[in-house]
């Protein structure tokens, strides 16, 4: 006999229970689904708030509107004629109707920024690394000029070298000094010792590089010791200050070109930082790292500036990081090696890699020493006596 009645009930009235075989499987796995959306929102909102706390902290350095620098031109004293020439003209000169030429006003591209960076030795005062930078927001590039340690500075002291000017004048003179060399005002600016250096490189896991030459070098008093051989490798921190920093070998071999050999490794090496920096999308810790270069550095840059300038960099690719070494010729006066500036060259390279204004840097708004075989010139006029350089034969 069936258990139920005709319709579907038990004998004593009641329905029968419905079955319910996976019924608890399935809800629990709505309630785990319901969870992970809400942990996925509460991620997502994390990252958002975390996006816009970053955006509200990072800040763009105050720039200057002032144009091009003004130098003051030393001219000599008018020599009083004691005859006419024989092509003077006993008749007055008729004036022009033609009116002179309205200047310019300079006016800044408000999307451009201006850094100097320098990289300080161990123990002294030298800034061995002089890189000046434009940064361009809006078309998404930077272009790094780089100022060879040894040029020609027109300074009171007997080493007229632009990485002695650190060490005699601090960051102040040294951000004139940079700034009469190329005409413009400088924004920013940043002095990195090596220790910060490494600490930087080591942050991001080290930088892959090509290592172009044996360096092999050994400076105690600095406690720089560097053994490196040649390939590709991954390099820490202080196997990447070994890199910009060699300039020779023990036995005196090295860069077949000198300096410019040093300064081309160097940018390939910030090349290859860059490169590597905008393929990971992000620099991690980057709070931490952006307190640490702040407290160990000399530089006018507050936390949300730099924060800033990562943001801004983050958005470029590997291309859009451009590097350039000043024009120079290489003298050599009482026997020291000294940089002598190329100044229309170098003026070409300013206006097109650097100058963030609407009207061209001139000769007019450098303070440039050179020399030549005819001897010493300056932009301003200002020339040193060669027995004012400091006499590098007499040193044994």
């Amino acid at each position: 006999m069936s258990l139920f009645g005709k319709s579907g009930q038990h004998e004593d009235g009641r329905r029968p229970t419905a079955r319910r075989s996976g019924t608890n499987s399935s809800g629990k796995k709505n309630r785990a689904m319901k969870v992970a959306g809400i942990v996925l929102c509460c991620v997502a909102l994390l990252v958002l708030l975390g996006i816009i706390a970053f955006n509200l902290w990072s800040k763009a350095p105050e720039v200057s509107q002032e144009g091009p620098k003004i130098q003051t031109v030393s001219t000599p004293e008018p020599v009083a004629a004691t005859a006419a020439p024989p092509e003077a003209s006993a008749e007055p000169v008729a004036p022009t109707d033609e009116p002179e030429a309205t200047p310019v006003a300079a006016v800044r591209d408000p999307d451009t920024y201006t850094v100097l960076v320098v990289g300080r030795d161990r123990v002294g005062m030298n800034t061995d690394t002089i890189m000046v930078a434009r940064m361009d927001c809006r078309e998404k590039t930077v272009d790094v000029v780089s100022i060879p340690r040894d040029t020609l500075v027109n300074v009171p002291w007997s080493v007229k070298k632009v990485n002695s000017v650190y060490g005699n004048q601090g960051l102040e003179g040294l951000v004139d000094c940079v700034e009469d060399l190329v005409g413009i005002p400088i924004d920013s600016y940043v002095v990195v010792n090596t220790l910060v250096f490494q600490q930087i490189i080591d942050s991001i896991g080290g930088v892959y590089f090509d290592v172009p030459i044996y360096m092999i070098y050994d400076d105690p008093d600095q406690n720089l010791h560097i053994w490196l051989t040649p390939g590709y490798q991954l390099l820490n921190g202080y196997q990447a200050e070994q890199v910009v920093r060699f300039r020779q070998n023990n036995d005196g071999s090295g860069y077949p070109d000198g300096d410019l050999g040093r300064i081309e490794t160097q940018h390939a090496f910030f090349t290859a930082l860059a490169r590597q920096v905008l393929s990971l999308g992000n620099i991690a810790n980057l709070p931490s790292l952006i307190e640490m270069v702040v407290n160990n550095t000399d530089t006018n840059l507050t936390s949300g500036n730099i924060a800033f300038y990562v943001q801004e960099f983050l958005k470029m690719d590997g291309d859009d990081v451009r590097f350039y070494t000043a024009p120079y010729d290489t003298v050599y006066i009482r026997g020291g090696s000294y940089v002598s500036l190329q100044v229309d060259p170098w003026l070409d390279m300013i206006n097109s890699c650097l100058n963030p204004f609407n009207v061209d840097v001139t000769a007019n708004n450098l303070d440039v020493l050179t020399c030549s075989e005819a001897g010493f010139a300056s932009t301003t006029g200002e020339v040193p006596g060669l027995y004012e350089f400091y006499d590098y034969s007499s040193v044994g």
